[in-house]
């Protein structure tokens, strides 16, 4: 199977459903009144974490994700039925970024809310009022929201095995833990970071083997760019040191280029806890290595043998205090931007395109004008009321629209009258003529 840690998803939630125009109709009841109820709300999509995957591919096969709508409303006062809502389920360890951090889905059965669905539209049953008694609109169902979001996995595991290719870090994992990754003698065998459950001492963590280091690798070289970002979430690094060298460097010069690699890339696994380690203790220059390595750097220098299995009990007791010193959670904290900041957008706003044409934008108009139902007359005279009540038409005249110009406005297009909309003759078309004007006494 590949391991997909990276995807781009494109989330549509579901639409409300439409309200209803009806009218009680009764044998001996001549004046029943409006029963059109309104429609049900669309579904919301959300995002949860669960333990049962470990990679991104369902998601990177099905990148497009649609709720379900809600139904229309009904007479006879019959709400419509809600959509059921979507839910879908990512690994835990899962990053949600839409420009900025939105979420860190870090614990099992986390839920983020990506899209919410769709209001249901208003029956005229709703628009009933003493002065208004057998009103003839209703509203059609508000659109889900559309979202466009990234999504990064990085792994949740205890131990990050660090070091260059062939180092033994696959046959390390495969010695503590039950994971059987591929094993060869040739550089980057292991393409794809791997994970396996240790236990000691009645002590259980996880372990995964980071493939791909090499000089360079923060800058795109090998493989570690796309997998150096699992690291962060680890406690403690393992870093593995061949004592053969790799690529024409000794071992302790490798030290230093994969210390320099991990703080390029980011400077928390600079501070991170790690713990050097020389590998391949059976061949016969490794004790010479671990000699050098020891009186290089003050901390303490395991040296082990994940062939025959030399040293590896006193590396596990090791880790063991290591991971008790470091308790989880302090890694798993969301990393938001800094720049990140409140920013309280305005109510519409009218642009010129050119032409005779005036593009009229804002969440809430679009969202009303989505709703309308430019057919009904007494609909059309309710959105001029709107439009004139926050200062469309005053913003309009500002910008220098002139009668007969078209305003647009999300999918929905009309044409700029100063006449009041009740005298204008009913419009079947989807360019429809509004006037924000005076209204008629």
């Amino acid at each position: 199977m590949n391991f997909i840690d990276k995807v781009r998803v494109f989330i549509k939630a579901g639409d409300g459903g439409n309200g209803c125009l009806s009218f009680h109709r009764e044998k001996f009841i001549q004046f029943g009144g409006p029963d059109g109820a309104d429609g049900g709300k669309g579904g919301d999509v959300y995002l949860e974490a669960t333990t049962r995957l470990t990679t991104l591919l369902d998601l990177a096969h099905r990148p497009h994700i649609e709720g379900r709508s809600g139904s229309h409303g009904k007479g006879g006062g019959k709400t419509g039925e809600s959509g059921v809502d979507v839910v879908i389920q990512v690994p835990v360890g899962t990053i949600v970024y839409k420009t900025v951090l939105l979420a860190d889905l870090s614990r099992p059965g986390q839920r983020f809310l990506a899209a919410r669905g769709g209001r249901g539209g208003r029956g005229n049953l709703s628009f009933k009022t003493r002065f208004n008694t057998a009103p003839r609109l209703y509203e059609k169902g508000e659109p889900g929201e559309r979202a466009t979001l990234d999504l990064e996995l990085k792994l949740l595991a205890d131990v990050g095995l660090t070091g260059f290719p062939n180092a033994g870090k696959s046959s390390l994992l495969s010695r503590i833990s039950r994971a059987r990754p591929k094993i060869a003698d040739y550089p980057f065998t292991t393409l794809a970071p791997q994970l396996g459950v240790a236990s000691h001492k009645a002590v259980h963590f996880v372990v995964a083997d980071i493939p791909g280091l090499i000089e360079g690798a923060h800058s795109g070289k090998g493989l570690g760019v796309d997998f150096l970002r699992h690291v962060e979430r680890t406690r403690v690094l393992v870093h593995l040191i061949d004592p053969q060298g790799y690529d024409a460097r000794d071992a302790l010069e490798g030290i230093e280029a994969i210390e320099a690699e991990l703080k390029a890339f980011s400077s928390r696994l600079s501070r991170k806890p790690k713990i050097l380690v020389v590998n391949k203790m059976d061949l016969p220059e490794a004790q010479a290595v671990l000699k050098r390595v020891r009186s290089r750097y003050r901390g303490r220098v395991l040296g082990i043998s994940a062939a025959t299995g030399q040293g590896v009990d006193v590396l596990l007791d090791r880790l063991i205090l290591e991971l008790s010193r470091h308790p989880r959670g302090e890694s798993l904290e969301p990393r938001l931007e800094a720049s990140r900041s409140l920013s309280v957008e305005a109510g519409f706003r009218v642009r010129p395109l050119g032409g005779g044409v005036y593009q009229l934008s804002g969440a809430y108009v679009e969202r009303t004008a989505a709703m309308l139902d430019a057919s009904l007359p007494e609909a059309v005279a309710r959105f001029q009321g709107t439009l004139k009540r926050i200062g469309v038409d005053k913003a309009l005249r500002k910008a220098g629209i002139q009668e007969g110009d078209s305003v647009r406005c999300g999918g929905f297009e009309f044409e700029w009258s100063d006449a009041p909309a009740r005298a204008l003759p009913r419009i079947r078309s989807r360019r429809t003529r509004i006037g924000v004007g005076k209204r008629a006494r």
